[in-house]
């Protein structure tokens, strides 16, 4: 049957179609009722052909999808002279059935939690997303706003961006990002499913796919979370590989060719291969199927494909990305029969074609309230904890539980004073959920009262074992805070490891991920293990970040104000540094409340007066003690000394200009500061005038005491330095 016939008979023949689709295809899996057969289930043989004539027709439908697909993913480039139509052209089959006939989602909820969740780590590639989710019907992507691909202030920018687009899960962009985001989704799944369901009353139940491609598979994030994914036995997992041979440099035969399945497979996915998607995609449904029956493995799905469908460069690097000539396009449209049609036209019938699964989605929403008010009735203890989750993960006076410090109280590293807060935290906030880089015993970062995170024997355990993988750590919490659950994931290793995260925590900030980011071993203070393993550049690249909060506490109670500041901050990432010496647990005239405000006077021996100080000592961290004993000495010799914790700069920035001039008033122009790490940034709090006590250098092998002395952190120095300022 020719598509014009087609056409002219859909409108007339739908109804009937559709509710012949969904009362007599039995149920497989999760598709939805138009394509739960998959061309297998029909039972007697009198329903075989019927069946098969339905699949045929419904066949002859998705092409032409696929066509309309195709063409606006060619308009919106042509119309934008700009944007990677490369891979939107060659996946424009896998993305038209994962949103019509696989997924499960709401486009007038776009925020419902058991729908499934789709991340394309392949971000270049967002015009097939854009694409799907305005014909699926998401407010968030109008015909106008592909016409406005690229441009300022659209919502369809050039990487998608989750803060931008409803129906974008995860920023994604820098390649391998999107697996590991995808990791954190499906454990959230499987992590909340383990604490929450029961036979009668199944509340957490969804899947997460992933569209990967070449340049993913050659970043080594992927490699680290597709290593934990199996690990975990992540088995909705369902990672999609857009195989096309291409990167932007050329073909993948420049610089890789191992076997991408079998490495995967090694890993111990379930693998499957699918051959010809351009020519029948019912094989891509059945790989899909498959995938659905695996109980234990995490699903590699190597789709096989032409990169730049259609055009004349397809299955070449030119594809990859750039408008297309006059000729190629005026080809394409023959090839499609698509001469006489206006750019960003939709064929009605693709409408109604994409609302069956938006239908679909409402009712299955629908039906999860009705389960979820039953949860409520029949198991409230948990519903209650449910809730909590759904609303924020947050408790009213969660802030209470946070431990407080007296002077008596024995001395300790920040991070013991850390591990202190992480442990009453986890008691009142149900969310908190993390764990560390193979240093749990070393930063601390362990939930004491709970269990590791292990399938099958303890998924319900809220310590996550990461093994020597930061990179894949940061990006998998980001994907446990993205879930939208209320999970509070926190994600711990030394400070100069986090050299290795700094993309993943990047894209925190990008993505307004609340992960908190617990780094120990702040400074040069370490000790022994030298210039490797001591941090110096890292505060000073952190603190550069946009959005990011980065807190680096003095004693215990500062350790609480930025556990307190950190947790409230559920559309960020927070890094809280943290020393491995010791320090007192209350250093007098610090407050656990006042680290809101990012910087504040610890001691002033010139207020009293109505004076204003002769000179400022600044510090932060481990250093901040330096300060008050150099203090302490200047006011013996009758001199006015003021001292200021400035324990995050971004947060003290963000107060007014009358609090930072109380704080640091212009006219004391004599300031010290004292931070264990790079000068860098240090000159707009200290001015001119100041003196920056910092490390210039990579640090050195000794211990602590002995490599404080050497760069200059003792009292006796900064004593000296001030007293040189003064007189």
């Amino acid at each position: 049957m020719s598509w014009g016939r087609l056409e002219g008979k859909v409108s007339a023949e739908r109804a009937g179609w559709v509710r012949w689709l969904g009362s007599e295809v039995p149920e497989v899996a999760h598709m939805s009722p138009a394509h739960q057969s998959m061309g297998e289930t029909a039972d007697e043989e009198e329903e075989g052909d019927d069946s098969e004539l339905i699949l045929r027709f419904q066949d002859l439908v998705d092409r032409r999808c696929v066509d309309n697909v195709r063409m606006l993913v060619v308009d919106s480039v042509q119309h934008a002279k700009a944007g990677h139509p490369g891979m939107a052209l060659g996946m424009a089959e896998v993305g038209y059935i994962l949103y019509r006939h696989v997924m499960r989602y709401n486009p007038n909820n776009p925020k419902w939690f058991n729908r499934d969740r789709f991340v394309l780590s392949a971000g270049h590639g967002c015009l097939l997303q854009y694409v799907c989710l305005h014909l699926t019907g998401f407010s968030s992507v109008q015909i106008e706003d592909l016409q406005n691909l690229c441009k300022l202030g659209s919502r369809t920018p050039g990487h998608p961006e989750n803060v931008v687009t409803d129906g974008v899960e995860a920023t994604t962009g820098p390649l391998g990002q999107g697996v590991a985001n995808a990791v954190g989704l499906a454990l959230a799944e499987a992590h909340l499913a383990a604490r929450f369901n029961k036979p009668d009353a199944v509340v957490v139940d969804h899947r997460t796919y992933c569209i990967m491609g070449d340049g993913c598979a050659m970043e080594g994030i992927s490699h680290e979370a597709a290593s934990l994914a199996a690990h975990w036995k992540l088995n909705k997992l369902i990672l999609i590989y857009d195989d096309n041979h291409n990167t932007i440099d050329g073909d993948t035969n420049l610089t890789f060719t191992e076997d991408i399945s079998a490495r995967f497979k090694a890993l111990g996915w379930n693998t499957i291969t699918v051959d010809n998607v351009h020519g029948d995609m019912r094989e891509f449904k059945n790989a899909l199927n498959s995938a659905f029956m695996e109980t234990e493995k995490p699903n590699f799905i190597r789709v096989k494909t032409l990169i730049g469908k259609l055009s004349r460069k397809e299955g070449t690097s030119r594809a990859h990305h750039g408008a297309f000539d006059d000729d190629d396009l005026k080809e394409m449209k023959q090839k499609v029969k698509w001469e006489n049609r206006e750019p960003f036209h939709v064929v009605p019938t693709v409408y109604r074609e994409m609302q069956i699964q938006t239908e679909y989605g409402e009712a299955l929403e629908k039906d999860w309230y009705s389960t979820l008010n039953y949860f409520q009735t029949r198991y409230p203890q948990e519903a209650v904890e449910f809730k909590i989750l759904l609303n924020g993960g947050l408790v009213p006076g969660w802030e209470n539980s946070l431990p407080i410090w007296s002077k008596s109280d024995p001395v300790d590293a920040t991070r013991g004073y850390s591990e202190k807060c992480l442990d009453k935290l986890a008691k009142v906030l149900p969310g908190m959920i993390g764990g560390s880089a193979d240093l749990a015993s070393s930063n601390k970062a362990y939930l004491h009262e709970y269990q590791d995170f292990s399938q099958p024997n303890s998924p319900w355990g809220r310590n996550i074992r990461y093994g020597v993988r930061e990179h894949a750590m940061a990006a998998i919490s980001n994907g446990l805070a993205l879930h939208g659950s209320g999970l509070i994931p926190f994600a711990a290793t030394f400070l100069i490891f986090s050299d290795y995260m700094k993309n993943s925590i990047r894209l925190s900030a990008l993505s307004h991920a609340g992960v908190i980011y617990i780094l120990t071993h702040d400074s040069i203070g370490l000790g022994e293990d030298g210039p490797t393993h001591q941090p110096v550049e890292q505060l000073a690249g952190l603190r550069a970040i946009p959005r990011l909060l980065v807190f680096r506490p003095a004693d215990g109670n500062e350790t609480a104000g930025a556990y307190m500041m950190a947790i409230q901050n559920r559309g960020g990432p927070s890094v809280i540094a943290l020393s491995r010496q010791k320090v007192a647990a209350n250093l007098e005239g610090t407050s656990a409340n006042e680290v809101k405000r990012g910087g504040y006077i610890i001691s002033d021996n010139s207020s009293g007066g109505g004076e204003l100080p002769e000179i400022i000592l600044i510090g932060t961290g481990s250093e901040l003690c330096l300060c008050e004993g150099s203090a302490e000495k200047l006011r013996k010799e009758g001199r006015r000394v003021r001292v200021v914790s400035l324990v995050c700069w971004r947060v003290f920035d963000g107060e007014s200009e009358e609090y930072k001039e109380f704080v640091l008033p212009k006219r004391v122009r004599k300031r010290v500061s004292v931070e264990a790490g790079s000068p860098q940034g240090w000159r707009e709090y200290v001015g001119e005038e100041g003196v920056v006590i910092g490390v210039e250098d990579f640090g050195a092998s000794g211990a602590y005491l002995d490599t404080f002395r050497k760069f200059g952190f003792t009292i006796e120095n900064v004593t000296n330095i001030a007293r040189a300022l003064l007189d």
